[in-house]
């Protein structure tokens, strides 16, 4: 599905925790998560220092977003 919003014209980020999957689907702008049971976080860490994670992981895709690419790329 990534690809075919891309060919609209929308820039895609795929924010994933298994970035190989990403790379076979063909996806251009890869961001890693933490892990497949929290995606954007880490319940392990304290209050601040997930949202602080989260929000690196959120402007690390915001970063992608604005990027041009030309081939597969992983943030």
């Amino acid at each position: 599905m990534v690809k075919e919003i891309e060919r609209t014209g929308l820039p895609v980020v795929h924010v994933c925790t298994v970035t190989p999957i990403s790379l076979t689907v063909g996806a251009n702008r890869i961001v890693p998560a933490v892990a497949i049971p929290h995606p954007l976080g880490d319940p392990a860490l304290e209050p601040e220092e997930e949202k602080r994670l989260r929000e690196g992981i959120v402007q690390q895709a915001l970063d992608a977003l604005t990027t041009k690419v030309d081939d597969q790329t992983v943030f």
